[in-house]
Formats: C-alpha cells, structure tokens, sequence
C-alpha cells in the first residue's frame, strides 16, 4: 500500500492514508462510518489499488454486495493477485447467485490461493450449498485436511464452527456438539459463539441471580434513594436557617414567618396573654391625686 501511495503527490497521498487509517479502525465497529471515509479516498485516489479494495471491504460490510465486487474487480485488474477470489465469490452468494459462487469455487484461480485462501473457499463453497438447500453436500465440502487436522491454525475455530453448524442444519446433533466443543478449543480469543451454541445443546440455562434486577438499574435506584435523602436534608436545613434568620420589621420587605408545627408545640396554650392599653393622660393624672 504504502508503495502505490507513492505514485500520488505527497499532501494528496497523506489525505489518502488517513482515510484509509479511518477505514480501517471503523470497518468493524462501525460500517457506515468506514464506508463514508472509504469514498472519500475512492474519490481522491481511485486509480489506487489499495483504495480500491479498501472500498470494497467497506461495501461488504455494510452489504452493499454489488459495489463491493465491483471494487474487487477492479482491484483484481490492478494488481493481477487472485486473493480477493474469495470475497468475491461471496459476494455472489450476498447477491443471491449461490450457484455462482460455486462455479467460482472450481475456476483456476482457487489453486493460486495460499493455504488460508483455500480454506475461506471452501467456507464459501459450503454456504453457497447451503443457500441451496443441499446441507449433505454442504458437510461434505468442509470435510477436509484442515478440519481433521490437529493444529490451530488462524482459520481452524471458523472452519470447525460451519461444520458443526451444518451438521446441526442437518439433525446429527451429537456430532454437533462435538465439532462445537472443538470450536471453543480452537476459538482461543472467545470470538465466536461456540460455547453458547454447546450450552443449548446441553439444555443449559443461565438465570439471572439477582432476580431480573439489573445491576445497573439496582445502582439506578439507589442513588434516586441518596438524592431524595439529599434533598429532604437540604430542604430541612434550609427551614431550619430560615426559621433563625433575624427580620426587622421596619424593613418594607419584612414579610412575618408562619409558625411550624413544631413551633406551636413549644407554646403553652394555657398561658393567658394579658393586653395591657395605653392609658389616657387625665386618667392618669386623677389616679395619681387620688
């Protein structure tokens, strides 16, 4: 890659890369994402072959099978390398054209595949069967060197993975959960859902220990409990400090504080208020003579 992006000028070959970096770290947690910065770089540098199986890529992970072959064969014409025969027979199958990724399978160009090229063949070959209906001539395409063989290779968990799954598509599920458990040995990063598929064939449950409370809705629940707790104590403060809070009545704005509950039931109800008027002067005057 790095020596056709050569052929482009220096700032023009820079923008091309980081969108091909973009491509390449979004194509499996987000497709369309990848696939926008895949045309990007198709418009910049669509002579490139790089480009354009990168692009490729991006369409076959969003299924869009059509453009995606398209690219691949262009891809091909550029670079004359036969390693993309997989993908775009697969392409034929995502199409709906089975039989044709089958007439694939047997052109001249498998045999120039690597050893990994051919297994993914085979893999395309078997669903093409598949796709068809024909489940026995499915198991009987991935019966093979490699699935018999001791070793793990990068391709051994999804070649052993279609076996078991066509022979459960076929009813034969003890050799099923055989060929599953041997996934799961294979399957060293867990990337497959061998182990699953074996816990249902072996009527295992999982039940939920916590009683159909999620962790996260416990943890949701109680902090709704704090913050209510929270609140009533700021609010209870608040009153308290209102309550303390010194108002002067010849204030324009004093506005008197309601008694509380609590308040009225400090006072003795019992106890007799006495008014005492103000008197008027003569009345004072004629008490003091008297």
């Amino acid at each position: 890659m790095r020596q056709e992006l050569l052929s482009l000028p220096k700032g023009l070959a820079e923008e091309v890369s980081k969108n091909l970096v973009m491509v390449a770290r979004l194509i499996d947690e987000d497709p369309e994402q990848a696939y926008a910065y895949s045309r990007i770089a198709l418009r910049l540098a669509s002579r490139v072959a790089a480009v354009r199986e990168a692009a490729g890529f991006a369409a076959y992970a969003t299924q869009k099978y059509s453009e995606a072959l398209a690219e691949f064969r262009a891809a091909k014409r550029m670079t004359g390398s036969v390693e993309l025969w997989p993908v775009m027979a697969d392409c034929e199958r995502g199409l709906g054209r089975p039989e044709r990724a089958l007439a694939m399978a047997g052109e001249p160009e498998v045999q120039k595949l690597d050893k990994a090229g051919q297994v993914e063949m085979r893999l395309v070959a078997a669903g093409a069967r598949r796709d068809m209906g024909q489940l026995d001539a499915a198991i009987v395409t991935l019966q093979s060197p490699e699935l018999a063989s001791h070793s793990v290779q990068p391709w051994t968990a999804r070649l052993r993975y279609a076996y078991a799954d066509a022979l459960l598509a076929a009813g034969r599920e003890d050799e099923a959960r055989e060929w599953f458990a041997k996934t799961v040995e294979a399957d060293k990063d867990g990337a497959m859902d061998a182990s699953d598929r074996l816990a249902e064939l072996d009527g295992v449950e999982f039940v939920d220990a916590l009683g159909g409370d999620e962790p996260d809705e416990i943890d949701d629940e109680i902090d709704d409990e704090d913050d209510e707790q929270d609140s009533a104590e700021v609010a209870a403060a608040e009153r308290a400090s209102d309550q303390a809070e010194y108002y002067d009545e010849d204030d324009e704005e004093y506005e008197p504080l309601e008694r509380s509950a609590e308040a009225d039931a400090d006072v003795d109800l019992t106890d007799e208020i006495v008014v005492v008027e103000d008197e008027d002067e003569d009345d004072v005057q004629a008490r003091d003579k008297a």
